[in-house]
Parts: C-alpha cells; structure tokens; sequence
C-alpha cells in the first residue's frame, strides 16, 4: 500500500443499523486496515459500527486513534482499548484533528453525523483544502439514493462534473482501497485555509 495512505479516517454509524451487511463491512474495513499496516483514525466510540470497525482494526493488530469530543464521551460509550484516544472540546475540534491527519477518508453506512462528515470533507477537497480521497463503502446499496440525488443535482446545474466524479464509490473493499491508491484530486488550487477549531 502506497505511504500515503497510511492514515484512514473511517466515518459510520454508533449503532449497527437493521442490516448484518453493515456490521460485516465494518468489521472486514478494520480488518483490512490493519493488514495493510495502516492506522484507524475515527470518532471514538466503543459502540455499533464504530466500535466494530475499531475492534476489527485492533484484533488484526493495527494502530487504531479515536477522537471524541467530551461531551459524547460517555454517551458513546469512549473505546478506552484504542490504541491512542483523543479527548477534544468540541465537534468542530474533532473533525479537524480528523483531517489533520487523515490520507483518505471513507464513508460506511450511518446517519446525519456521518453524512455530515463525509460532505464537509468532500466539500474541502472540492475546495482544495485537501487532496485526499473521499470514498463511500456503499453496503448492500445503502447510499444508492443519495447517489441518484447527486446525480439530480448536476442535471440541475447546481453540482459540476467534475466535482461529482471526485466522490470514489466502491462495494468492494479491495476495489475501495485500489480507488483511493489510484485517486488524483482534479482541484489544483486551495481557495481558503483549513477552518479553525
């Protein structure tokens, strides 16, 4: 696996959902995170898909660095097995700690928290604050819809080409990784800083 790519932040759901595909996805991630000797970075949590993915990561003997603000601390149920954890003020503090050290980021399948990630990093790198990967694990078809939308949206006129086509899709954790080691970001200029915690 390229140097690059050492660092994966892992964006998901602190419940594990209806489906046992989702737990399964999470569990082969971490797993195949830590076989590629690269590190977990994510939000934390010792519960649903983020402490599947984490324990996967750990049990395959990778590095694993949760961040979490104080105030989810409890009620996430902090991973306290991690191999670093990252206690932070704020939300805004952990995302950008997150970035910070990232290489690429992937979506697994979650709710407003993880959509909400994912779209801020996809919008930085749109915005050239990063050049990193911003990639979904689409499980069992999960983001099928919200890909039919972005596809409305540049019928629309509202979302480039090009800036659609920097979102990697895979169903395929080798496909995923392969995607992210091939990715090259189309933006060649930063238009504004890094936001401040």
């Amino acid at each position: 696996m390229p140097s690059d790519l050492k660092n994966i932040v892992v964006f998901c759901a602190s419940s594990s959902g209806s489906d046992a595909a989702f737990v399964d996805a999470a569990r082969d991630l971490g797993s195949a995170i830590a076989a590629r000797g690269s590190t977990l970075i994510y939000g934390g949590g010792n519960v649903g898909l983020m402490g599947t993915v984490a324990d996967a990561t750990l049990a395959g003997g990778g590095r694993v660095v949760g961040i979490i603000p104080h105030g989810l601390e409890k009620r996430e149920v902090a991973h306290r097995g991690v191999t670093e954890l990252v206690v932070v003020n704020s939300m805004h503090e952990r995302k950008k700690q997150m970035a910070e050290r990232a290489d690429a980021f992937v979506a697994l399948p979650g709710g407003y928290g993880t959509m909400e990630e994912i779209m801020e990093v996809i919008t930085w790198a749109q915005l050239g604050i990063h050049r990193c990967p911003c990639a979904f694990l689409n499980v069992a078809g999960y983001y099928d819809a919200f890909f039919t939308f972005l596809d409305h949206a540049c019928a629309s006129g509202l979302l480039k080409p090009q800036y659609r086509e920097m979102i990697l899709v895979e169903n395929e954790i080798e496909k995923l990784f392969d995607s992210m080691a091939a990715y090259e970001s189309p933006v060649q200029d930063q238009w504004i800083e890094l936001p401040e915690s």
